[in-house]
């Protein structure tokens, strides 16, 4: 049975991919680097920060990666201060309280990002545990997180799904052990599809959801292969 539903945070519970672009963007103009969307989800969403300088400024030293990197969190969270839900997130939230399940929210948002997000949003309550890369072994799409998650919740891998919006999360997530739900806010749900989502659904108000949830309170979770 159903015992816990495990959310990624970036593009999954609220869409701040179009605003870490434009942070991207503002920020490696600097070092005279034009990027575009292609680029932005090919090499930035989804992965560490750390990964991404490196590869796209190997010229800075750990020290002036770190402070580029906090600098453009920075302007992340300036740009943001406006942040809404994805469509029917609050209906799951409720819905997870009425079945008594278990929430938890797994990312690789950096600390103080994470914080500004969930006080944004307005659900620094609503996580049973809150899992960050920063605190584990290795981030997503390394499966650590979950594997992380699952054993403080104290399920089995079968006994979650989780929520992920972008191929990272979802290779994280599969790694586990977890059936994962495609979020398409960022990436196309054929993507997400490819790297082992079994189902891709636009925001929380699918009609597929739904069902799909609905049953998996009542039955085995392996009947989610119905869905597939």
């Amino acid at each position: 049975m159903l015992s816990a539903i495990l959310f990624d945070l970036d593009g999954t519970i609220v869409n701040t991919d179009p605003i870490h672009y434009l942070a991207w963007k503002q920020k490696l103009a600097d070092y005279g680097l034009e990027i575009d969307e292609a680029f932005y989800k090919s090499r930035i969403s989804g992965r560490l920060n750390p990964e991404i300088v490196k590869d796209i400024l190997p010229q800075l030293s750990d020290a002036e990666g770190l402070k580029f990197a906090d600098e453009k969190e920075a302007l992340f969270r300036e740009l943001a201060p406006n942040l809404q839900p994805l469509n029917g997130f609050s209906e799951l939230l409720a819905w997870t309280d009425a079945h008594q399940l278990k929430r938890a929210l797994v990312t690789n948002a950096p600390r103080l990002n994470a914080e500004f997000m969930l006080e944004v949003l307005g659900i620094k309550q609503a996580f049973d545990l809150v899992v960050l890369a920063e605190d584990c072994t290795a981030g997503k799409p390394d499966p650590t997180p979950y594997q992380v998650t699952l054993s403080k919740l104290g399920i089995k891998p079968d006994q979650a799904i989780a929520l992920e919006d972008s191929p990272s999360g979802i290779r994280s997530a599969v790694a586990a052990g977890i059936r994962t739900l495609g979020i398409a806010s960022t990436h196309d749900p054929k993507i997400l599809l490819e790297v082992g989502a079994f189902i891709a659904i636009p925001d929380f108000t699918s009609l597929q959801l739904w069902t799909l949830l609905n049953s998996m309170t009542e039955e085995d979770l392996s009947s989610i292969s119905k869905y597939s």
